[in-house]
């Protein structure tokens, strides 16, 4: 059964702790709920910082992100999230932390689904709250104004909407909403009153925006929301704002209307008082959302409670407490039109309206009928259909029809908008002058919605029946009226577009498809269909279009057959359909579109679709099979079909058999020349060459050229010498020079073009002939040849060009001078190639032919010819004289040509005429080709000629063999080549040696140039011939020349000496002066020549080198001291002192620096002397470096020194004086050596008293360590002198020191933990005690000095707590658990309480009752508890231990437990007589288990007047089970009682029978009467009169007169003689009979003449009249608006009252 008393549902989704949140996360700071899809937590685990978000449809699946950011939160819908200050993200990569303000302002925007970056901002001003305001925009808050930001585009920055209002400076910002539109925005914020004491303690300031006007209104209150209300009689929703504010003098909730739209009434505004519970003085509004479905406000407070207003009234509908911890976020909960939170326990809780509950809970609790009627209409919910029907029935049958009308329309899920209404108003008397009831019907609820279907229909009719069709179009467009296909049926008749979109809303297919055809709108019969899931019959559909619109029946066949998903029907269905109307072009124009897939399984289409156009219309089958669109028709058929119809190319393309081939071939004057040849390539080999010689078989003279053609093209396939047999078989050379020409100059094949040359001659083409041989490069030369010189041409120019390509000159010269054909060899040199000259005089000269005529032919060749050829042919043949005279003549005609000269050369050479002299003074022959020609004829002509011409390979080859050194010497030097010196001073070469010495003999002393000698010493060098370079060099540089004062060679001297020996170094030093001495002697150095590098530095004086040599390389610090004595240099004494710290002689090293006076290694002394400890010779080194340095390391180690040296004399002189040394460093660095003493001078000189106060510790000096610690100031220091203290037992120092850290709340629990460590229990109490009083006291010092008192001190605990309790911080886990141990239970018991912590209290006071119980502390802990089980603990408690305490225990508890369950637990255990002063107190509840407890405690006292009482003021209990149980008391007065039940509850025979029992005849009577039955009246009647009780008789006929029939009574009066008592009831019943008659007779009068008017008025006036607007459309006429009906009491709403936290 639906328990009515709690209009609301309470649902928990989720505890926060359960998906391991931490408590401290679960703040307003770290938790952010902006809508009930997501919820964001901010928190730190392990030191890393995370942000975890939930998804609240899947709360198992919880995101955590290693995100560190200063305020996360998620998107309302989206897996979106927005960072503020983020430092460090997974999603992105990390952000530089040289400027963490503007990573403070860091805006980031992340999908976290694709996991990218949506947008990213830096702010300029720090945003101290933000939101999203709507699925695309963020509303963000700054100090100064209020932006939005939003993310639809990627590069915008936040807008700036307004300013921020002084009254809201230095207020939390806890909310800020918008309205859906954006043009109305409130900012919400809170602020600590601490000004004025009167006021509320929490002030709440808002700022109200509007974007339109751009005006800001400063508002007083804590929370506030946007709300739309669609209201009655209003044309326009009405936007309102609602708030709530608390004040020093109470609660109000405002509701106010923003932007009103006219010609609407203004809203009135509603100003509600908010009540708050006596416990609840300091609760104010923290959250408002509305629920848009019924139009309820939820209001949440701080201190969790709940409260329900009516928007549109302000009538308080509910208040409950939901939650014991403050509700700290909330958002609307979507599905259940309700709201969701966050508390700070960390449960999510929702509240939403109980739609089945909430219209009784109004009806019976609020008794508020008029906000039942109008939320069960505003939000369609049960409860209240009774009412509105009996309103409904009362205002009908009172004749006002428009009131009744808009009940109707209001009904909750439209209980009474059926037909029987419709029919009602169809039959009401329209009044005089006015509308008809069913129009205002119509009218209003046009106004208010939709209407239904049978409402559609009804009004339908009557406007198509007056041609205002538009009305319904206008209706629809609104979706004013329920389509169905009645609807569309009566459209139909008027207007078949109107009808089409009737039953397209109604989702009737077979009807919108057949508008679709009959409109012609054929194209969207598939999509619909489709669409909605229909197949109709496209077939009848399809022959139905065609018959009414053949064109728009063959587009729908078209889309039908082309279907994306296959065919919708048969496509030879469709075509039978075309043919059947003759339908041809139509027919092939469907094909075509149906068949462009070319499917095999369409073969026999493709065929028919050919067939009818071949017969009927050849030209477009020919296009058809142009286009190739089909390949899977019958071919041989459609083939003959084409023949026939004279398509020979058709029928050619569809015929495969090649005796059908060959006999349409021949054909060709009706072929296309091209496509026959094109055609061939469908042919094989074989059948192509039978089709061509059937063709030229048949008509050679018509075929011969296409033949040509087809040969030509297919050249490559059928082969040259198939095609060439077929051409030479029908003997037409002409035919084979015709094709062999279109294929010669692309054929590689040698035949082709021997044939092609016969097939040219034998036509006589000879120009082609000669082109051919000049030109082709694939025949077979020497065939060809033999061909030509047999077919004696009379032009051999073919044969002169075959010989000339292929070197067949000898060939063609004896040929042609055998056959006496001369002029033609004058042709060849002259005219074709007189590059050939050469061959020619040389095959002249092999035939012996005449030396004239040979001279006058080489004198008649005009053309340029390789006159070395020439050369080289009459060389070979001895002749080489033959051709002076041209050679001669050659030169005079100015030619340079080397080769005349080479030639002229040789002969000089032969006939010994001068060469020398020609060779040496002649520059144009090739020195390469004379001199080899003379190597073998004189090799000194041969070294002439080459070194003429640079041949330096041959000029080295030709003096090697004849051992001409010494010109070779010569030349090398004067060459100055380094290659060619490298090539002849390799190791392998066997003439070097000798090679050499005339190098150093002579070729070096002859040369006079200083290159000459460079690149000769540069050649040796590169060779590495060091013992020869020395030679050669010694002949240079030692011996007298112009070099020996040679810097450079004096140099090379001495560097390749001592490479390669060392030996003679010393010499050359000595005898050699022009040298670099420096660079020598760091060479030498390098070669481990000391003693020379020493030599060389002493010669020249460069005593630091000197003694660097001898401390580094010698490594003799002894000779170096000699030196340094010798030479005295400050250099050499540094060099030789930094060589004897290197040694660790730092006695020695120290001197030697002292004597340097250099102090410029001071940091490498200082650092050796540290490790060697030889702080006293360094004490000597830094004095004299403070001389002349000003080094803080200097001055730092010298004090350091003295330090380590004890001389704190020396110290305190230093220190006094002005130095530049690191004393902290120094004071460290004594601390660490345990140097106390000098570590307290070095603290004290720079008052540096926290690291004084610790060396004082060291050195025992206490109490000085306090002081130093306390002009320290620092509390490590303090910690420090603290520990010393306590390890020294110096208690006194140790509280001072104490005393200045516990003030730092961070170091108390160590501190304390030293203190227990060492059982210093006391000090540590008088520690704390003492530190109480100190200014800087802080809660954690009274925090920790409970849980000491609990330890050590419990006595004192109570006392502490009572004084401090506001300052102990009672959540630290500690106090309890240590108050817990200690056994401590009345403490433990007030730290619950004051924690608030109740239920806790009171279950540590029900387990520790014998200390810890004190009754009126219990009752007042027990009623604040949040766990109701405690309750029921709480009264078995008081039952075991406290029973006459319990009814006091159950009058606080009344309004917080479940009465059921105590009247069940106690009825249990038999103890139901403890608990009768609270059945008494909550039987006003009316609850049946309570009324049948008292009613048993009643029988069982046998107190039958209260049981009465009880039975009849309280009736929900067993009223059947208590009678029976009754009927057999021994009691009459429980007897009678039964009867009473019995009669209550309908059971009138046996409430009779039971009373006639017990002769209680008046009670029977009044049963009857009260029955109402007839026949319960007259079995009473008649048991009177067969007992005889005549009075009885007489009573029944008085009391039951409506009841009884006259008949009866006359005929039992009758009967049994009782007509006296039956004469007064006969009198009566007469008269009343009388009266009724006159009644009826008049009502049917005048109901007969309002009908006769109704009938005159209907026949007059038309269904609606034009004359008059409608309501539809006028609205009311002539008269305001109805007002809401007042309720009952004057009241718009009540004060609930509180009924305990309830869940």
């Amino acid at each position: 059964m639906t328990d009515i008393s709690k209009p609301i549902t309470f649902c928990e989704h989720l505890q926060l702790s359960s998906l391991a949140i931490q408590p401290s996360s679960i703040g307003f700071q770290t938790l952010t709920l902006e809508s009930d899809h997501f919820i964001c937590v901010r928190e730190k685990i392990n030191e890393q910082n995370q942000v975890v978000i939930i998804d609240l449809a899947d709360a198992n699946n919880v995101l955590r992100r290693p995100i560190s950011a200063d305020s996360a939160i998620m998107h309302p819908h989206n897996k979106i999230l927005a960072l503020k200050g983020t430092v460090m993200c997974a999603l992105q990569w990390r952000e530089s932390l040289k400027a963490p303000t503007l990573a403070a302002r860091t805006l980031q925007i992340f999908n976290i689904e694709t996991k990218q970056k949506v947008k990213s901002h830096v702010n300029a001003e720090d945003v101290v709250f933000w939101k999203w305001v709507s699925d695309t925009t963020i509303g963000m808050v700054t100090d100064t104004a209020v932006y939005h930001w939003s993310i639809s585009d990627q590069t915008s920055p936040p807008q700036k909407v307004f300013d921020r209002h002084a009254t809201l400076t230095g207020a939390q910002i806890i909310n800020y909403r918008v309205t859906t539109d954006e043009k109305w925005l409130v900012l919400i914020g809170i602020t600590g009153n601490t000004t004025n004491p009167s006021a509320f303690k929490v002030k709440g300031a808002m700022q109200l925006y509007s974007r339109e006007r751009g005006v800001s209104q400063p508002i007083e209150g804590h929370a506030a929301t946007f709300a739309e209300l669609k209201l009655d009689g209003h044309q326009h929703v009405t936007k309102l704002f609602a708030f709530a504010v608390r004040t020093a003098t109470g609660a109000k909730l405002h509701v106010v209307e923003i932007d009103h739209t006219a010609p609407d009434p203004p809203f009135v505004k509603k100003a509600v008082d908010v009540y708050f519970p006596p416990e609840a003085t300091n609760d104010f509004p923290v959250a408002m959302q509305v629920s848009k479905k019924h139009g309820i406000i939820f209001l949440v407070t701080k201190y969790g409670f709940i409260h329900l207003y009516d928007l549109d009234s302000g009538a308080c509908v509910y208040m409950n407490r939901i939650s014991g911890d403050t509700i700290f976020v909330t958002a609307e909960h979507e599905a259940s039109n309700g709201i969701i939170g966050v508390n700070k326990k960390g449960q999510v809780l929702s509240v939403s309206v109980d739609e089945q509950t909430i219209i009784p809970y109004i009806l019976t609790t609020l008794n508020n009928t008029e906000l039942a009627f109008k939320l069960a209409s505003r939000a369609n919910l049960p409860g209240a259909d009774d009412l509105y029907i009996k309103q409904y029935q009362q205002l009908f049958s009172s004749g006002q029809y428009s009131e009744a009308a808009k009940v109707a329309a209001n009904s909750p899920r439209g209980i009474l908008r059926t037909a029987q209404v419709i029919e009602s108003f169809k039959q009401a008397p329209a009044p005089p002058g006015g509308l008809s009831p069913i129009l205002q019907y119509f009218g209003i609820l046009l106004e208010k919605g939709e209407l239904n279907h049978f409402e559609s229909l009804e009004l339908a009719r009557p406007v198509l029946q007056q041609g205002r069709k538009q009305l319904l179009e206008k209706w629809l467009k609104e979706n004013k009226l329920t389509c169905s296909e009645e609807l569309g049926d009566i459209v139909r008749l008027h207007d078949m577009t109107l009808a089409l979109s009737v039953y397209l809303r109604a989702n009737v297919p077979n009807k919108v498809i057949a508008c679709f055809a009959e409109t012609g709108q054929t194209e969207k019969i598939v999509l619909y269909s489709k669409k909605v899931g229909y197949t109709p019959d496209y077939i009848s559909l399809l022959q139905h279009i065609m018959r009414t619109n053949s064109e728009k029946g063959a587009e729908f066949a078209s889309q039908l057959v082309n279907d994306e998903n296959g065919p919708l029907v048969d496509m030879e269905r469709v075509v039978d359909i075309f043919m059947s109307q003759n339908m041809i072009q139509p027919a092939t124009s469907f094909l075509l579109d149906a068949l462009k897939d070319n499917k095999p399984e369409q073969g026999h289409l493709q065929t028919r679709l050919l067939e009818m156009n071949l017969v009927h219309a050849p030209q477009v089958a020919d296009a058809i099979l142009g286009n190739e669109m089909f390949t899977h028709y019958d071919r041989p058929r459609i083939a003959n079909l084409c023949e026939k119809a004279g398509l020979l190319q058709r029928a050619l393309e569809h015929y495969e058999d090649l005796a059908d081939i060959k006999r349409a071939i021949v054909h060709t004057s009706g072929l296309q020349p091209e496509w026959l040849v094109n055609y061939f390539s469908r042919l094989t080999t074989e059948q192509s060459m039978a089709c061509m010689q059937e063709m030229l078989r048949v008509n050679i003279r018509q075929n011969l050229q296409v033949v040509i053609q087809i040969a030509t093209k297919y050249s490559d396939i059928l082969g040259p010498v198939k095609l060439i047999e077929m051409f030479e078989s029908f003997k037409t050379f002409e035919g084979l020079y015709y094709y062999l020409g279109s294929i010669v100059n692309l054929s590689e094949d040698p035949e082709v073009h021997f044939k092609y040359i016969q097939a040219a001659t034998r036509t006589g083409q000879i120009r082609e002939v000669e082109r051919i041989c000049r030109e082709s490069n694939f025949y077979n030369p020497e065939k060809v040849k033999n061909f030509l010189k047999e077919a004696k041409l009379p032009d051999q120019l073919p044969l002169i060009i075959v010989c000339d390509r292929f070197d067949f000159v000898h060939d063609l010269v004896l040929y042609l001078y055998q056959n006496g054909l001369t002029k033609f060899i004058e042709v060849y040199v002259q005219r074709v190639n007189s590059v050939r000259t050469p061959q020619v005089i040389g095959g002249l000269l092999d035939v012996d032919c005449d030396e004239t005529t040979i001279k006058g032919l080489l004198a008649s060749v005009t053309g340029n010819f390789p006159i070395d050829e020439l050369v080289n042919e009459v060389e070979q043949r001895n002749r080489l004289k033959l051709i002076l005279p041209w050679l001669e003549a050659r030169v005079q005609s100015g030619s340079q040509d080397p080769a005349v000269f080479n030639a002229l050369a040789k002969i000089f050479i032969d006939s010994n005429n001068n060469p020398e002299t020609f060779l040496k003074e002649n520059n144009l022959y090739e020195p390469l080709v004379v001199g080899k020609f003379c190597e073998a004829r004189d090799p000194y002509l041969a070294y002439i000629a080459y070194a003429k011409g640079f041949c330096d390979d041959e000029l080295i080859g030709i003096t090697n063999d004849n051992s001409m050194f010494k010109q070779q010497a010569r030349y090398l030097v004067k060459r100055r080549q380094p290659e060619l010196w490298a090539q002849v001073l390799v190791h392998d070469n066997i003439h070097r040696r000798a090679l050499i010495d005339q190098i150093v003999a002579t070729a070096l002393p002859e040369c006079t140039d200083p290159d000459d000698v460079s690149v000769t010493v540069k050649a040796f060098l590169s060779a590495d011939l060091p013992i020869e370079l020395i030679e050669l060099l010694e002949k240079v540089v030692i011996e007298p020349s112009p070099f020996s004062d040679n810097r450079n060679l004096q140099n090379l001297l001495l560097l390749t000496s001592i490479r390669a020996d060392k030996g003679k170094v010393v010499g050359y030093i000595n005898k050699l002066q022009n040298y670099d001495a420096g660079e020598i002697a760091k060479i030498a150095t390098d070669h481990g020549l000391y003693e020379e590098a020493l030599t060389i530095y002493k010669k020249y004086d460069q005593h630091a080198m000197a003694i660097n040599v001898l401390v580094e390389h010698i490594a003799s610090i002894d000779r170096g001291l000699d030196y340094a004595n010798k030479a005295n240099k400050p250099e050499v004494w540094s060099r030789l002192a930094k060589a004897q710290l290197d040694g660790l002689r730092m006695k020695d090293a120290i001197d030697s620096y002292i004597k340097a006076e250099d102090p410029s290694n001071f940091a490498e002394v200082i650092e050796i002397s540290s490790h060697a400890g030889k702080h006293d010779d360094l004490v000597r080194f830094l004095q004299m470096a403070r001389k002349t340095l000003r080094e803080p390391k200097i001055d730092t180690e010298l004090a350091y020194a003295y330090a380590k040296t004890d001389r704190l004399h020396d110290m305190e002189d230093f220190l006094a004086m002005t130095n530049v040394a690191d004393i902290l460093e120094v004071g460290e660095k004594c601390f660490e050596d345990e140097l106390y003493q000098a570590a307290k001078l070095l603290f004290t000189s720079i008052s540096n008293w926290a690291r004084l106060a610790t060396t004082l510790i060291y050195l025992g000096e206490n109490q000085a360590a306090v002081e130093s610690a306390r002009k320290a100031g620092n509390t490590q220091v303090w910690k420090q002198v603290h520990a010393a203290c306590i390890e020294k037992a110096e208690f006194r120092l140790a509280q001072i020191c104490g005393l200045n850290i516990v003030v730092h709340a961070e170091e108390v629990a160590a501190l304390l933990r030293s203190y227990e460590r060492w059982g210093y229990f006391d000090e540590v109490l008088s520690l704390l005690e003492a530190a109480l009083s100190l200014e800087r006291a802080h809660m954690g010092i009274f925090t920790e000095l409970s849980i000491l008192y609990s330890k050590y001190r419990p006595g004192k605990l109570m006392e502490h707590l009572k004084l401090f309790v506001s300052r102990i911080n009672i959540p630290k886990a500690g106090v309890i658990k240590a108050t817990e141990k200690a056994h401590l239970w009345p403490e433990l018991v007030f730290l619950y309480i004051k924690y608030d912590e109740f239920d806790n209290a009171a279950l540590a006071m029900i387990e520790r009752s014998a200390d810890a119980w004190e009754h009126n502390q219990f009752k007042d802990v027990v009623v604040r508890a949040a766990n109701v089980e405690i309750y029921y603990k709480a009264l078995t408690f008081y039952l075991q231990e406290q029973p006459t305490l319990l009814t006091d225990l159950l009058t606080v508890l009344i309004p917080r437990i479940e009465h059921a369950r105590v009247v069940r637990m106690f009825r249990q255990i038999d103890h139901i007589p403890l608990i009768r002063a609270y059945l008494i107190a909550v039987q006003d509840l009316n609850i049946e288990t309570v009324n049948d407890a008292y009613n048993d405690l009643l029988i069982e006292e046998e107190d039958y007047k209260t049981l009465r009482d009880s039975i009849d003021s309280f009736d929900n209990f067993d009223n059947i089970g208590l009678a029976r149980r009754l009927e057999q008391h021994g009691l009459l007065e429980f007897r009678r009682l039964a009867a009473h039940l019995y009669k209550k509850n309908s059971r009138w025979e046996e409430s009779i029978s039971l009373s006639k029992h017990d002769q209680l005849y008046k009670d029977a009577i009044i049963t009857a009467a009260t029955s109402v039955s007839t026949d319960v009246a007259e079995d009473l009647l008649s048991y009177f009169v067969d007992i005889g009780n005549k009075e009885c008789f007489a009573a029944m006929l008085y009391v039951c007169f409506d009841l009884l029939r006259p008949d009866v009574v006359e005929e039992l009066s009758w009967q049994h003689g009782l007509n006296d008592f039956y004469m007064p009831y006969k009198i009566q019943v007469s008269r009343t009979m009388r009266e009724k008659l006159a009644a009826l007779e008049k009502e049917v009068k005048e109901r007969t003449k309002k009908e006769s008017a109704k009938e005159q008025q209907e026949a007059e006036a038309p269904i609606i009249n034009p004359a008059t607007r409608l309501m539809i459309t006028n609205g009311y006429v002539g008269q305001p608006p109805p007002m809401p009906m007042a309720n009952g009491n004057g009241m718009v709403g009540m004060m609930p009252a509180m009924t305990g936290f309830g869940f």
